[in-house]
């Protein structure tokens, strides 16, 4: 057990310590990145760092180093802040130099004052991102994460008992009254700045350049503000929202990459305090505050209920199922431990999640089949527009009356770390907002449904689609889930343009009849039991799976996406042969199309018995399972006389 020192409770402090050990020199920020990467690679201390996705704000200790497993959902332009400058004692003319970076507000001693126009003075760039909580991620990834470190997480408290949750009670309701009334903030807090007699300008950071920003859906009235709206892609989600401020490198993040940051929290008052007075002033220049009110408003929410933190760290992650290890790339999978002992019983475990989706599936061991490599199916590549590896199955059958999608749904959403259920009505198509539009008035990047993280499932639920007109937004919203469907993409709208967002998200589509939509293969649903009860007969799935067998479902599903594949020559030209065979014997209902789907199934097939290469084996089951789903189509078609 790490001891949980200085680096974890007062970062900045081992900040200062670096910095005034290394100032002139400009190494100093490189020396403190390197000091917390050791630090944070000591006996797994990463789980000794708290987490806003599991504690809350005001649990925490303001300037405590924290984590944050986040999506960047909204991205502003590049700030400028003081990243050294100096302070001068009028009475003395004793000079400090101090480090403005990883604060929002410049501090300074009693009775010290800074020298805007010292020659020491160093002023840097740092990229703001909006970060939300990863969306639709499921109830077990939260609760695993927060059971991984849980006498961490009470240690993580107790600095911090000063902040108690009722004080913090009185704050956001403080927050609140204040942000309706700006008139109370100068009233309290006249007078009251950082640095004694120094320009409220001087202590706060300077003037930022935001053009790019996200919080609110709603046009501010000056006289009446509703509540602050954070932009979440998908209702009811819960968890906070940040602003993630990042110094290194941030050209190598984007919008909506999923990230875990390691940093300083900052949820200084004196942030709220500045910005509302910036909003009320009505003496400022025009040209000096070129933001509209509700520009200010998203870009600077209070940051008792949206925090700052500022990066030491972060990184890209791979996927957020808190079972496997965080960085598992494929040439680490090769060689890790881990990865090794679970593959040398991979094949008891398909077995059980094959029967455990036959059952929810109602019988059908080849939709489950189907459904489990769905379920490990990943875009690997893109060759021009065309997105590889993409398999959304439309399983259509499904009975309409016993919500059997609903109780679907919820089992998958305890198998997967990611997804959200999508209910086709005429109503939703007209009235939601799937895809994310930019709001030039509060210059930010309104979200929508279809705003998720690589690798979310996706389940759309045809089956209670009734007659009715689609309206122009409703045609928008169905066309924008074909684009998902067929291009992996999504085309967000920035009113005189639009622009192409690539994203990998799993469509499981459930219909009565074939679906609307499009969709890579379609498995009819073949019931072998018909449950009196559908709610009790698939609750009693999950209650009858050990919880270590369904981690290992859980594991199995989310490793297989990361692990390597190829074709050997060989097989490849075996494959070629055994295609121009069928093409001879049966050349009208054997395509191209069919070859690619084949080689689809193939893979996947591949991967679900923990194989990275093909074998002939492999591809002769692909073969007969795309026969057996074939011949289940025509079978339908011929009984129902129309095409499913």
């Amino acid at each position: 057990m790490p001891c949980v020192g200085d680096w974890l409770n007062s970062p900045l402090s081992i900040v200062q310590g670096i910095f005034a050990q290394n100032v002139p020199n400009s190494d100093w920020e490189k020396k403190v990145t390197e000091y917390f990467k050791e630090k944070l690679k000591e006996n797994n201390a990463t789980n000794w760092v708290p987490s806003l996705n599991d504690v809350p704000v005001h649990y925490l200790k303001p300037n405590s180093l924290v984590k944050f497993r986040c999506m960047v959902q909204d991205m502003f332009d590049p700030e400028f802040y003081m990243g050294v400058y100096e302070t001068v004692d009028p009475n003395t003319n004793a000079r400090v130099l101090h480090f403005g970076k990883y604060r929002d507000v410049a501090e300074c001693g009693p009775q010290q004052e800074i020298d805007l126009n010292s020659s020491q003075t160093v002023t840097s760039e740092r990229q703001t991102f909006y970060c939300v909580p990863v969306p639709g991620e499921s109830a077990w990834v939260k609760e695993i994460s927060f059971l991984i470190e849980p006498v961490a997480s009470q240690a993580r408290v107790s600095p911090s008992t000063s902040y108690t949750p009722s004080r913090h009670k009185r704050s956001y309701e403080e927050d609140e009254d204040m942000d309706l009334h700006p008139s109370k903030q100068k009233e309290q807090h006249t007078g009251k700045t950082c640095c004694s007699g120094g320009d409220i300008h001087g202590c706060v950071e300077p003037k930022r350049l935001e053009t790019e920003a996200s919080a609110g859906h709603h046009v501010i009235s000056p006289n009446c503000s509703p509540p602050l709206d954070l932009n979440f892609p998908l209702p009811g989600e819960k968890g906070p929202a940040c602003l993630v401020k990042v110094y290194e490198s941030w050209e190598s993040f984007k919008v909506n990459d999923v990230l875990e940051v390691f940093g300083v929290l900052s949820v200084d008052p004196v942030l709220s305090i500045v910005n509302s007075e910036e909003r009320d002033s009505s003496t400022l220049d025009p040209m000096e505050c070129m933001d509209t009110t509700e520009e200010q408003r998203v870009h600077s929410p209070p940051a008792s209920l949206v925090p700052r933190i500022h990066v030491i760290l972060a990184q890209k992650l791979q996927h957020i199922n808190p079972l496997l290890p965080a960085c598992l790339n494929e040439e680490e999978s090769k060689t890790c431990e881990f990865v090794s002992n679970f593959m040398s019983e991979l094949s008891p475990v398909r077995a059980e999640l094959l029967g455990f989706l036959t059952h929810a599936l109602l019988g059908d061991s080849l939709a489950a089949e189907y459904l489990i490599l769905h379920l490990i199916s990943t875009v690997y590549a893109r060759r021009d527009v065309l997105p590889l590896g993409k398999f959304t199955v439309n399983l259509s059958g499904c009975p309409r009356s016993s919500a059997f999608t609903e109780h679907l749904y919820r089992l998958i959403q305890q198998l997967v770390p990611a997804s959200y259920h999508l209910r086709m009505s005429i109503e939703s198509m007209n009235h939601s907002r799937f895809i994310p539009h930019k709001d030039y008035t509060a210059n930010r990047l309104v979200s929508g449904l279809l705003q998720l993280a690589s690798n979310t499932s996706l389940v759309i639920d045809e089956t209670q689609l009734e007659q009715g007109q689609l309206d122009t937004a409703g045609v928008h919203n169905v066309t924008a889930l074909g684009n998902l469907i067929t291009w992996q993409k999504v085309d967000y709208d920035f009113n005189y343009h639009r622009m192409e967002f690539p994203c990998n998200i799993n469509v499981l589509i459930t219909s009565e009849g074939r679906s609307l939509l499009p969709s890579d293969c379609q498995v009819h649903l073949q019931p072998q039991i018909i449950p009196p009860n559908m709610e009790e007969y698939m609750s009693s799935l999950l209650t009858a799976v050990l919880p270590s067998v369904l981690n290992k479902f859980r594991i199995y599903l989310s490793l297989l996406r990361l692990l390597d594949y190829s074709i050997s020559d060989e097989v490849t030209k075996a494959v070629e042969e055994d295609f121009v065979e069928m093409r001879k014997n049966n050349p009208e209902s054997v395509t191209a199309d069919d070859l690619h789907k084949m080689l689809l199934v193939a893979r996947f097939l591949s991967l679900s018995a923990g194989q990275t290469t093909l074998s002939r084996e492999r591809w002769l089951r692909a073969k007969q399972l795309e026969a057996l789903r074939k011949a289940r189509l025509q079978q339908q078609k011929c009984v129902n006389g129309n095409e499913l």
